[in-house]
């Protein structure tokens, strides 16, 4: 009996053992409250799980856009997650029905925990109303003055991005709860976290990450008070002499060297596009980058993109690769250098220090306009203003007659 009562045992384990990680996939299935801990902020966020047996995705959350691991595994109660495009992993362990561990990019450790989400309570009553655009005073490295503040609002439920020169926060989102706003924003970048309490005088107070206190005030508001205003991207970036032609001179993955001088460039709309694989904002424009080549391409336009990365992608740029991959980039990128290069390597450009930034040249290789950073999809009007202003110009650029071959 009792050999019989062992071997039904060693049966069952075994079954256990084998059935574990379907059974552990099972559990990770579905939406997850999380935090990242960032300066000692923690940071909350949403993240969705997926898949069955041991592979496993994982997926963050920008508004409504999914960013999802590119390879996952989680086998004996340790996820292992990768997002190539970022050059980022997710490393945590499960232990009674929540995980812990950590996200690593850039050469990073940030404390990462997770448990299963619970359903939203939002309280009935008044609230506060403080949908709009808004501008906030500030001194950035930049030398900003201002910075918007776009809010999206139903009831207590609240989203919301910042926008600067070089361009949005992604979408924060979050409730009125306790006489204030608290809103947050991870999607494997830009973790941000926004306390907005409403003041008498009609203005917001802001707390950014916990400790960076601003003022904003509606727009209309800050011009009556004399405030300066949100720089103009499209004026904070020149080149030195613009009737000089836009050189650039750079490897590509493969070695080759690729040149303004090319034939390919030769009496063509060209657009060049300085950013690096490390950049959120520059996730945001490659896909628009893309769309404009597409579309356009047949006509003249030719999109050649700069890439600044650090040392250690210079040599393996296996991100950079990912970032092609993921968005089907079909122009060149070229390899320029590290970050701490941009200025040595683009010495034609005046104020250069915005990513993305992207200069416009017509077919005789002068730039017609420089713009500074890139107003993602989280910045609403401004987006939808930005993608309609850059098709009109390179629609009036390819217009304009072909001149000869220099």
């Amino acid at each position: 009996m009792e050999n019989g009562v062992i071997a039904t045992m060693r049966t069952l384990l075994a079954a256990t053992f084998l059935l574990a990680p379907a059974m552990w996939a099972q559990s990770l299935t579905g939406l997850w409250d999380a935090t990242i801990t960032v300066n000692e902020v923690p940071i909350p966020f949403r993240m969705e799980f997926s898949g069955s047996g041991s592979t496993v995705a994982g997926s963050f959350f920008n508004g409504d856009e999914k960013w999802t691991s590119t390879a996952g595994r989680f086998e004996k109660g340790a996820l292992r997650l990768s997002f190539n495009f970022y050059g980022s992993r997710l490393e945590a362990a499960w232990k009674d029905g929540a995980l812990d561990g950590a996200y690593i990019r850039d050469g990073r450790t940030y404390a990462f925990h997770a448990v299963p989400a619970s359903p939203v309570s939002v309280r009935a009553g008044e609230v506060p109303l403080i949908a709009g655009q808004w501008e906030m005073a500030t001194q950035s490295s930049k030398g900003e003055a201002a910075w918007h503040l776009i809010v999206r609002q139903s009831g207590a439920e609240v989203s919301a991005a910042i926008l600067r020169v070089d361009g949005d926060t992604g979408t924060l989102t979050g409730l009125w709860k306790d006489g204030k706003f608290v809103l947050s924003h991870f999607s494997g970048a830009r973790p941000s976290l926004l306390e907005i309490t409403p003041q008498k005088d009609g203005s917001l107070e802001v707390v950014q990450n916990g400790r960076n206190k601003m003022t904003a005030w509606r727009s209309a508001e800050a011009r009556a008070k004399g405030l300066a205003e949100p720089d103009d991207p499209a004026k904070h970036t020149s080149v030195k002499d613009p009737s000089e032609r836009f050189h650039f001179r750079f490897p590509d993955l493969a070695g080759n060297i690729v040149s303004d001088t090319d034939a390919r460039f030769q009496n063509k709309v060209v657009i060049v596009a300085i950013g690096g694989t490390w950049c959120p904002n520059c996730h945001d424009e490659a896909p628009f980058l893309v769309e404009l080549y597409r579309r356009y391409h047949a006509s003249g336009l030719e999109i050649v993109a700069l890439d600044f990365e650090d040392a250690e992608q210079l040599k393996d740029p296996a991100r950079v690769r990912a970032f092609i991959q993921r968005y089907g980039i079909e122009y060149p990128v070229l390899i320029a250098g590290e970050t701490d290069e941009l200025n040595a390597k683009v010495p034609q450009a005046v104020n250069l220090d915005a990513w993305p930034t992207t200069f416009f040249l017509g077919r005789d290789g002068r730039v017609r306009t420089v713009h500074a950073g890139f107003a993602g999809a989280a910045s609403g009007e401004f987006h939808k203003q930005l993608r309609a202003e850059v098709t009109t110009l390179v629609e009036g650029l390819l217009a304009e007659n072909k001149v000869s071959e220099r």
